[in-house]
């Protein structure tokens, strides 16, 4: 299955991050091999590195994991492809522009027929690759450009975080809909149900889609760690999110249907439907 991971901090934090190994935390590395990518937000813009390959031994990788950059927000997304063929433009995150900036989404999950209800022809931004989950995030643009359109400053986030919550509950009639979307100002979250792999195969979606977990600037650790990440700590307030929990302690698992809004690593906003 998928594996989603996100980050936002209070300030920038430096992330050294081992896709291979990450996957290996959730017991999933033989099937995430799909290809994977990871964004990295700077002020109005993405540091977006993306691969349609296996995370083993990618030259992209080793580089990601030894400069360690540093951001504000982080959304990172390894692969097993349900729908669209393993190619680049069917590679997780997706970015589009908006309102002057950046935007990027990830998915974990299928949305059943989605092609069929949506035609992507008559959004206001169309896909370029075949999966339900950018035909899903041409939606939620498309949803969004009103409030973005002809504004200098973002929109509020609760009018951001509304048009996110509706557009998450409906995505969620078509199957699994975890999602992970920011502009670069805040972090949208919703956390549905996923598949887990059991017995050598996968099981029903269930809860929990999505885990969180809250560092606090009081702590006296100079990073926070587990196998495959190392986030750079140093008095800063950090709100991670994750397919599954990442150690044995300190991760919540989110209730089906939990909607966050998250800002330079504090939670503002939060709906359980």
């Amino acid at each position: 299955m998928c594996e989603l991971f996100a980050m936002s901090s209070q300030v920038p934090a430096t992330v050294s991050y081992s896709l291979n190994e990450f996957a290996h935390n959730g017991s999933h590395l033989r099937s995430n091999h799909s290809g994977w990518g990871i964004a990295y937000f700077e002020e109005r813009d993405v540091i977006l590195i993306r691969e349609a390959e296996p995370a083993a031994d990618s030259p992209w990788v080793r580089f990601i994991r030894e400069q360690a950059l540093a951001s504000n927000c982080v959304i990172a997304h390894v692969r097993h492809a349900t729908v669209g063929e393993p190619v680049l433009r069917n590679t997780h995150p997706f970015r589009r522009a908006l309102g002057g900036r950046v935007h990027a989404f990830a998915h974990n999950g299928t949305l059943t027929d989605l092609d069929r209800t949506y035609d992507g022809a008559w959004l206001s931004f169309r896909p370029v690759g075949e999966t339900d989950s950018e035909l899903a995030f041409c939606v939620l643009l498309h949803r969004l450009r009103e409030l973005w359109e002809g504004r200098d400053d973002p929109p509020t986030l609760q009018e951001r975080f509304d048009v996110f919550a509706d557009f998450a509950v409906e995505m969620a009639g078509f199957g699994p809909a975890n999602f992970l979307y920011s502009d670069g100002e805040a972090l949208f979250v919703h956390a549905h149900k996923r598949a887990f792999e059991e017995n050598g195969g996968f099981s029903e979606p269930r809860a929990p889609g999505l885990c969180q977990r809250t560092c606090s600037p009081e702590s006296d650790s100079e990073s926070w760690h587990c196998p495959g990440m190392e986030i750079g700590m140093a008095g800063r307030r950090i709100t991670l999110f994750a397919s599954v929990p990442l150690e044995d302690e300190g991760w919540e698992p989110l209730p089906e249907g939990t909607l966050v809004a998250v800002r330079d690593g504090e939670e503002l906003l939060r709906r359980n439907r």
